[in-house]
């Protein structure tokens, strides 16, 4: 562990500041963390995934190394990031993936690409590309994002239909409308999903008026852990299709973009022209391969053991958590008053390398399953949960 310690110092990695500002505290130091994990895997109720630290993604890295040699790319070409694009074009049924640094670019991309000429585009107004990717469709690539569905986590067909109507009757003046494009499971609906009814529709319409239909779907394998529909046919309803590499793959970062090879095939051009051209990104894709492999079954036991374990904490006094509706892996936990959140929070991660966010305005924490609760037997982490609750409490 010392010898570790020295070697992130000399990398620049020992002084990076720990998420405090997540997990609702702010005087642990990120060499308390580094201590912790000596004691028992971190076990996080914030992330989509791990949460590795550094060193636990550089040890990551020289095991799968030692498995099977990672072979390094150049630029994008050959080595594990082709390999990676393989994988998932297979994985979605298209013709080709390729590998981005961000999911932004993936995303704005294939708007970009799908929509030709014409200059509209609709997406969900609650999506990540309306409103979290600063509004570079309008600014770098001259489309008009239309949002529909306000005040929901997706939009239906009559939705989809009015918007179009009332965008096609009320201007002079036409410019056009080429792409729809639909996020799920939703980040700013806490992971609801789009239920697959709705996608069929929209789908179905969108071939019949010749519209292309973009899937922003970073998270879509959790969509399919608690949908029961598989990544193939969430895919085969879209053209091109979004994946993160980091959200529960565990990369450092990246992303990739599925479609048909009259797409993908342009894609690395406008990388280079967007200055996103990496000299190498083994590191990620390495490292989201080894994840890729088994995760459906992976996730099939989340889904269970998590299931199992709010049962278990719904039993203890003070605390109650609740799904949601069309939700996925993110859920509501809830403290009695005479619990201070703060000491629990604090506990968990001094005494136990657990972590637990912040409550919201409304005193909800957001309770996020991942593979992090694979990492430790259930009944550890429950006793955990509980001994920390009853130091908390008033």
């Amino acid at each position: 562990m010392k010898k570790r310690r020295e070697f992130l110092k000399k990398c620049g990695l020992g002084t990076l500041p720990f998420l405090t500002p997540a997990l609702g505290f702010n005087t642990l130091t990120d060499e308390n963390h580094l201590a912790t994990n000596d004691k028992k895997p971190l076990v996080n109720f914030i992330f989509d995934g791990l949460g590795l630290s550094p060193s636990d993604y550089i040890d990551r890295l020289q095991k799968i190394d030692v498995e099977s040699t990672i072979r390094p790319d150049f630029y994008g070409n050959g080595g594990a990031t082709k390999e990676l694009e393989y994988a998932f074009a297979k994985l979605t049924g298209k013709e080709k993936a390729i590998y981005l640094p961000t999911g932004t670019m993936a995303n704005q991309l294939a708007i970009k690409l799908l929509n030709g000429s014409n200059t509209k585009v609709i997406v969900p107004e609650n999506s990540h590309i309306y409103r979290d990717e600063a509004d570079a469709a309008q600014s770098v690539h001259s489309k008009r994002l239309i949002g529909v569905g306000k005040g929901k986590h997706f939009f239906d067909l009559e939705a989809l239909k009015s918007a179009i109507d009332y965008t096609t009757t009320g201007e002079v003046f036409k410019s056009g409308l080429g792409t729809i494009a639909i996020e799920n499971p939703v980040r700013r609906a806490d992971g609801r999903m789009v239920p697959i009814n709705i996608i069929k529709e929209i789908s179905a319409y969108c071939k019949k008026e010749n519209y292309k239909l973009h899937l922003d779907g970073a998270r879509i394998h959790i969509a399919a852990a608690y949908s029961g529909v598989p990544v193939s046919e969430y895919a085969s309803y879209f053209d091109t299709v979004y994946i993160s590499l980091y959200k529960y793959l565990n990369a450092g970062g990246g992303a990739m973009l599925c479609g048909y090879a009259a797409i993908i095939d342009q894609i690395s051009h406008y990388i280079k022209v967007y200055g996103g051209t990496t000299f190498q990104s083994w590191g990620n894709t390495a490292m989201a391969m080894h994840y890729l492999e088994g995760i459906d079954t992976r996730w099939q036991t989340v889904v269970s053991v998590f299931n199992e374990f709010v049962q278990k904490l719904n039993k203890l006094e003070g605390i109650e958590v609740s799904s949601l509706e069309n939700g996925t892996n993110i859920h509501n936990l809830k403290l009695d008053k005479t619990v201070d959140l703060k000491k629990m929070a604090t506990n968990l991660y001094t005494e136990h390398n657990i972590w637990l966010g912040r409550a919201n305005n409304e005193g909800i924490v957001k309770l996020t399953a991942n593979e992090s609760i694979l990492t430790r037997d259930l009944a550890d982490i429950v006793g955990a949960l509980e001994t920390s609750l009853q130091k908390a409490k008033g």
